[in-house]
């Protein structure tokens, strides 16, 4: 090899440094499942003119190795700095050095040390070159190779929790759904206190590991009920946890456009949230979604007990009026929420989960009109300068954002600068673009103002907003609409956060 062939073997080794720590950012953001790193490059890559212009002076400047000795250097700067935007660290996401991350890390670098011994032994300065091009496709199957290890050394954390559940024996409610878990178990949680002992499971702690550390940290001896939120990227998942973590109540309070990108289609969001109705478990069901009123009538007939739940007037077992926010058991008025707070669907939920615990609706309904408001969930308050502030950054579904604007409008009838701050909506899959415009429509009537962050669905939600009335402005990140509201807001304006996205999105 003469010199400039060593330069970019050098040189790529180098530039994977900086480049592997922006991969493995996202490995561990995306919870480091495989291909999500490759799936994200192509996104970063295809931001903008300038990434996609830099991205393709990296590949031709790699291929032109085998022909150009020395070409491949042009490759080197483009990776050990690109693409524009991603940083090593990160500030809303960022990189958290914990045991598994440095596994990952550390085959990731034996991978790549690989690609280029073996380059050097063959002469070819370009195999260094594309595999740096390919890093994030390297970080996948360096994620690929750790899942077995991975899932070996949680076993134990596992057994332990599985364990545990049996010496306590509480009454386990499982609740799943595209979209309004969190709230439900909050709400169940605040009904059952006060009657019977009861532990739920923190934040979104509700995959696997989540559970199992729940359990072992939080489980007491004499817990009467356990509250397990249950989460799901994929078949088989639930269906795992119901193993060790067994039902005696499973809430599915609905199926959206949620996880569309991994799961593809709503039937098959459908068939892996239904894996919660293990053994003889009493299923609650919000019939709100025609497939979960389908499935309700198929369980029901198989002889499983099945309570109907609905938030959009529906008449079952626990249903809540979407107006007046009345909340009635059997058609029987038990109590009212606050639906400028709360969604009324998972209010049915939770009281459904009341009522197949063998508990009286009637007893825990005073605690109804206290209800804790989740955070991040359409949260509302008025500062200091006399500007509302609605907090929704959290909601990452449809129906959700639908409902966060109406409020809006509803907040705000007449008068006053009405503002939405999003980035758009992900995990769609190939609705995303279609959702997006709809969003940006909708916005754009709602609001006096859209504030478009980012990249990752600007052109979606600009083109949804290209008939309406709102003022349109496009930002980088949510600090800069940040610092838009601090010079542009007065007292009486009111501003809606949308949603948002971790800078690990472009």
């Amino acid at each position: 090899m003469n010199l400039w062939e060593w330069a970019v073997i050098l040189g790529c080794g180098a530039a994977s440094v900086p480049a592997g720590l922006r991969w493995l950012r996202i490995a561990q953001r995306e919870h480091y499942l495989p291909p999500a790193v490759s799936r994200f490059s192509v996104r970063w890559w295809a931001a903008g003119y300038p990434n996609l212009a830099l991205a393709a002076a990296a590949i031709i400047a790699a291929a032109a190795e085998w022909w150009w000795s020395g070409a491949a250097l042009v490759a080197v700067a483009i990776e050990g700095h690109g693409p524009l935007g991603l940083g090593m660290r990160g500030v809303t996401s960022p990189l958290v050095w914990t045991n598994r991350l440095f596994r990952v890390a550390a085959t990731t670098a034996v991978l790549m040390a690989a690609v280029l011994a073996w380059s050097a032994a063959a002469g070819r300065a370009g195999l260094a070159a594309a595999a740096l091009v390919a890093m994030p496709a390297i970080v996948d199957v360096a994620l690929a190779i750790n899942l077995p290890l991975e899932r070996a050394l949680s076993n134990k954390w596992v057994t332990e929790a599985a364990g545990r559940i049996k010496r306590v024996a509480p009454r386990v409610v499982a609740i799943t759904g595209s979209y309004g878990k969190t709230s439900t178990k909050l709400y169940l949680a605040h009904l059952l206190e006060g009657r019977v002992r009861v532990v739920a499971s923190p934040a979104s702690f509700n995959n696997r590991l989540g559970l199992a550390r729940a359990i072992n940290e939080r489980l007491s001896p004499g817990t009467e009920v356990f509250i397990a939120e249950m989460g799901t990227y994929g078949p088989g998942e639930i269906a795992e946890m119901c193993t060790w973590i067994p039902p005696e109540v499973a809430v599915i309070t609905a199926i959206g456009p949620v996880h569309l990108e991994r799961m593809r289609t709503e039937e098959r969001i459908l068939a892996a949230k239904k894996e919660i109705l293990a053994g003889d478990a009493a299923a609650v069901l919000g019939i709100d979604h025609p497939g979960l009123s389908q499935l309700a009538e198929s369980e029901s007939r198989a002889g499983r007990r099945v309570i109907r739940c609905s938030g959009a007037g529906r008449r079952c077992a626990v249903e809540v009026d979407p107006g007046s926010g009345t909340v009635k058991v059997e058609g029987r008025p038990v109590g009212e929420v606050d639906l400028r707070i709360h969604h009324p669907l998972n209010v049915a939920a939770a009281v459904g989960a009341v009522l197949a615990l063998g508990l009286d609706p009637v007893e825990v309904a005073p605690r109804l009109g206290t209800l804790p408001s989740p955070d991040h969930r359409l949260a509302t308050v008025v500062n200091e300068r006399g500007i509302t502030v609605m907090d929704d950054t959290f909601n990452a579904n449809p129906e959700g954002a639908r409902a966060a604007l109406g409020r809006l409008v509803e907040h705000s009838p007449s008068g006053g600068k009405r503002v939405v701050v999003t980035p758009g909506l992900v995990e769609m899959g190939p609705r995303r673009r279609l959702e997006n415009r709809a969003l940006g429509e909708a916005a754009a009537e709602a609001g006096t103002h859209l504030l478009v962050v980012g990249r990752t669905n600007r052109r979606a939600l600009l083109e949804g907003a290209r008939g309406g009335e709102a003022r349109v402005l496009v930002l980088d990140n949510r600090l800069q609409a940040v610092r838009w509201a601090r010079a542009n807001l007065e007292r009486g304006d009111t501003i809606l956060y949308e949603n948002d996205l971790p800078d690990h999105y472009p």
